[in-house]
């Protein structure tokens, strides 16, 4: 056999070897494919958000399906204009596919007097708040705007948002104009037992002018540093008025995980909330702010306050 011929057979037996394994690997990726299921995402039928939400809809080329509702019902002013609601003053819902349903994102125009009804409806039908604060300065009536999140079947998502919606509607329909402040009387400064109060809370209470106030440090990173309490990251809690009728209002710092679950808590004790927003850009992890206000007795007022720090508590230990 000559040099070149005992060539061409080592190349032809080289060739076969990886044509061989080239196939092996095929078929074993052809197997490894056809265990895993299938999980294609299945477009969204407009017409069913439509039917669901009583909204008519749009379906967008990427496949996202909107409904929008603009608040005509009531006249906003911001700075002296009279601001036509496509300015800024409209509702909306985005319905994006997944492989398990549907994800909903939105921004809801609500009224001071609305915000209750809206994010009670939201909570119990089972969509997460993520977010509460103003678009405008010098606005009147003021204005502010509660964005929404969920995951699920698309019909009942957008039932979700039907309802949220139809509340401030109701809202609207027992008083056409919004109201100026809360229900409730308005506390008159006098005595706070800061004892039964700090007992309730299980903090101690520090006693500024009349003004009795918690105060309760987490801890994040910044820039590779430890950040805590004294530059901002606190719950606190203050009292004003007296033992029998007093206002608590306050600031609560949560992660991500325990957001809802404070939420959900500081409602079912009946604080009116009034922010949920960052105070920071790049903090790890990430830390958000809800802002609250309620009223009632002090004690009755402690007493909720302690089942929201319980509650993320929780929150906290379910990673």
């Amino acid at each position: 056999m000559n040099r070149t011929t005992s060539s061409y057979g080592i190349h032809a037996h080289l060739f076969s070897y990886v044509l061989l394994l080239l196939g092996l690997l095929g078929t074993a990726t052809a197997h490894a494919d056809s265990a895993i299921p299938s999980r294609d995402v299945v477009n969204l039928d407009p017409q069913v958000i439509t039917r669901a939400s009583g909204t008519n809809a749009t379906l967008g080329g990427d496949g996202v399906v909107t409904i929008a509702w603009s608040r005509t019902d009531v006249p906003v002013t911001v700075d002296g204009l009279k601001l036509p609601p496509p300015a800024g003053l409209g509702s909306w819902a985005a319905f994006m596919p997944t492989v398990d349903g549907a994800m909903v994102m939105g921004d809801t125009v609500v009224f001071q007097d609305e915000l209750d009804a809206a994010m009670d409806t939201a909570f119990a039908h089972g969509l997460q708040v993520t977010a509460l604060h103003n678009h405008f300065f010098y606005s009147d009536p003021p204005v502010f705007f509660m964005h929404i999140n969920g995951h699920g079947d698309p019909a009942t998502l957008a039932e979700g948002v039907r309802a949220v919606w139809g509340a401030i509607r109701s809202v609207r329909a027992l008083q056409p104009s919004p109201a100026q402040q809360f229900a409730g009387g308005v506390p008159v400064l006098g005595h706070l037992d800061a004892v039964t109060i700090s007992r309730a809370l299980g903090q101690p209470v520090k006693d500024i002018q009349g003004v009795l106030k918690v105060s309760i440090g987490r801890t994040s990173t910044m820039d590779g540093m430890a950040i805590g309490g004294t530059l901002g990251l606190t719950t606190w809690i203050a009292f004003v008025g007296s033992d029998g009728l007093a206002v608590a209002d306050g600031d609560f710092i949560m992660y991500g995980r325990d957001v809802q679950a404070v939420l959900h808590a500081l409602r079912s004790a009946g604080f009116h909330i009034v922010a949920l927003h960052n105070h920071m850009i790049g903090e790890k992890p990430a830390v958000y702010f809800t802002h609250f206000w309620g009223k009632g007795p002090a004690l009755d007022l402690a007493r909720g306050f302690k089942s929201a720090l319980e509650a993320q508590v929780v929150a906290d230990t379910k990673d």
